[in-house]
């Protein structure tokens, strides 16, 4: 490796301590109670050092979900290739979603933060779109799927796929929070996936031609 890459990797290992050290301050305390200076401190490193890599706590807010959302996307892309019946893809893309979460607690608190305290973040509009864009993007398989089932003639034709696709969505988040931070930890990923089964089962039901 040539002096110059190993600059680069140093500055690039740096940014993502910080960002991890971010992560975890964001989801121990909240978005209103971290500061940069806490950030340093976590990451071992000066709050000069901070500003090398980020222009304030609201883009390493920002760049800490993004991130976040692009890994969750790769694991997604599968939906996109998968040859099954809709019902099916919708189980398992609702089993892969939850299980995101379930194997990253954090993730799912900085995600619920952001779409219910948006305001509250003074996020730039170009980071506001971004994370926008990225968790859509993730959002929208549903929608693929949707689509497919009824290509295929197998959901019914005049169902409106983004109304959908949101109500879906909004059913796995409410499900996923109510379990996810209380009661006993063995039996959260049990109860949260047996609800999200069965609730989708019934919502599955009422999308299939008779």
């Amino acid at each position: 490796m040539s002096p110059q890459e190993k600059r680069k990797k140093e500055k690039e290992n740096k940014k993502n301590n910080i960002l991890r050290a971010a992560r975890k301050l964001f989801f121990d305390k909240g978005f209103k109670a971290v500061t940069v200076d806490s950030i340093a401190a976590k990451a071992g490193v000066s709050k000069g050092s901070i500003y090398l890599y980020f222009d304030s706590k609201e883009e390493i807010y920002a760049q800490v979900l993004i991130a976040d959302n692009i890994e969750h996307h790769k694991d997604l892309i599968y939906f996109t290739t998968k040859e099954a019946p809709a019902d099916e893809l919708l189980l398992e893309f609702s089993e892969r979603y939850v299980n995101n979460f379930l194997n990253d607690n954090e993730l799912f608190r900085i995600l619920m933060t952001f779409m219910l305290q948006t305001e509250q973040m003074n996020l730039t509009p170009q980071q506001n779109t971004e994370l926008i864009k990225t968790t859509n993007d993730n959002i929208k398989f549903i929608s693929g799927i949707l689509q497919k089932g009824i290509n295929e003639g197998y959901f019914l034709p005049d169902i409106d796929v983004r109304h959908t696709q949101n109500a879906i969505w909004g059913m796995l988040n409410g499900i996923i929070s109510l379990f996810l931070f209380m009661g006993n930890p063995a039996m959260r990923a049990e109860r949260i996936h047996t609800m999200v089964k069965e609730s989708l089962t019934v919502f599955i039901k009422g999308l299939k031609k008779a």
